[in-house]
């Protein structure tokens, strides 16, 4: 640490009047964000659907109900909405966790509108 009659020389986002810098850092575009949708089938469970949604999810028991209704009745539901990254991981978790537990549960990404 130094005192306070240091110039900011080492700090490389001010300037030597102390005057921010940050304005010629470019602005930095929202990252896309995807849905990961679980989808119907005739086999798996209810409750192993709200399983998965409290599992990979943190979704509440009264959360995962209504979702997993959604699925049952609609055909699909959406269990959240993350980065690319988080939802390609969630996608696999989901899948794997189904396939381990014999249930032809699947789930699938789409990119948010």
């Amino acid at each position: 640490m130094g005192n306070s009659n240091d110039n900011n020389s080492n700090y490389p986002f001010s300037n030597t009047e102390g005057e921010s810098a940050v304005q010629s850092v470019p602005k930095l575009d929202t990252p896309k964000m995807y849905k990961v949708i679980l989808l119907n089938d005739d086999y798996t469970p209810m409750d192993f659907v709200v399983l998965v949604l409290r599992r990979f999810f943190a979704k509440t028991e009264e959360q995962a109900t209504q979702i997993m209704l959604d699925v049952h009745k609609k055909g699909a539901g959406v269990a959240g909405i993350y980065s690319l990254e988080i939802a390609e991981m969630k996608v696999m978790q989901v899948n794997q966790f189904a396939q381990l537990n014999q249930n032809p549960l699947k789930s699938t990404l789409e990119e948010e509108p």
